[in-house]
C-alpha cells in the first residue's frame, strides 16, 4: 500500500434505493488506506437504501467539484431504471471524466453512463449487453464481457462483481499494485488462504 498522506475524499453517490452491498469492500478498504469517505446526495436530505439504511449525505451533488476529489462512484439502484432522476449524476460523471477525474459505475449506474453517451467510446461492462442495449446507446461494441473494466479514467462492473469492481478502484488510485492487489482479489473472490498469507507478509 502507497504511504498514507493527505489525498482528496472520495466522493460516494448516494440516493434512495441504492445498492448498499455493491461498494463495501471498496469504501472500506479506501477508507483503511487514508481516503476520507464523502456521501453525495440529490440534496443533503436523508436517503433510504435498497437494504433499509437510511443515510443523511455529507454534500449536495450540485456542491461537488471534480477538482476536489479523488473519485466518483456511482452504485446500482432501482432509480436508473425506472425513472431520470439520477440523469443528474451521470451528467456529474460527465464533468469528472471531463476533468480528468475518476469515476467508477457498477449496475444499473453504467445504464445511467449509458444514456449519458460516456460508453459510446469507451469500453466496458455491465450486468449483461442487452441491458445497456435496451438504453439505446451507441457503444455496444464496446461491450466486454469481463467482471470489470477500465478504459482511462472509467471502471465499470456488473451487479454480481462487487470485489473485482473494488480491485479495479485501488488499483487505478495506487491503493494496492501487482501480487499484493491479485491477493486481495483472490481472497475475497475466491477465499485463497495462500492470498492472505501474501497479504499479511505485505502487511495488510
Amino acid at each position: 500500500m502507497v504511504a498514507t498522506t493527505a489525498r482528496k475524499p472520495v466522493h460516494l453517490a448516494v440516493y434512495d434505493t441504492f445498492a448498499d452491498w455493491e461498494t463495501g469492500h471498496t469504501t472500506a478498504y479506501l477508507a483503511r488506506a487514508g481516503y476520507e469517505i464523502r456521501t453525495v446526495g440529490p440534496s443533503r436530505a436523508p436517503v433510504t437504501s435498497i437494504g433499509g439504511l437510511r443515510i443523511q449525505p455529507d454534500l449536495a451533488l450540485d456542491d461537488v467539484r471534480p477538482e476536489d476529489s479523488s473519485l466518483l462512484i456511482l452504485t446500482g439502484a432501482d432509480l436508473w431504471d425506472t425513472s431520470d432522476d439520477l440523469a443528474p449524476f451521470a451528467r456529474k460523471a460527465r464533468g469528472f471524466l471531463d476533468a480528468d477525474v475518476p469515476v467508477a459505475a457498477i449496475c444499473g449506474a453504467t445504464a445511467g453512463l449509458a444514456r449519458e453517451g460516456l460508453l459510446d467510446d469507451r469500453d466496458h461492462t455491465s450486468a449483461i449487453s442487452f441491458y445497456l442495449a435496451a438504453t439505446g446507446y451507441k457503444g455496444g461494441e464496446r461491450y466486454v464481457d469481463a467482471d470489470a473494466v477500465t478504459d482511462g479514467k472509467l471502471i465499470t462492473a456488473g451487479p454480481t462483481e462487487p470485489v473485482a469492481f473494488a480491485r479495479e478502484v485501488f488499483g487505478m488510485l495506487g491503493v494496492y499494485e501487482g501480487e499484493v492487489l491479485d491477493a486481495w482479489y483472490r481472497l475475497f473472490h475466491d477465499s485463497d488462504p495462500e492470498a492472505y498469507a501474501v497479504l499479511e507478509a505485505a502487511g495488510q
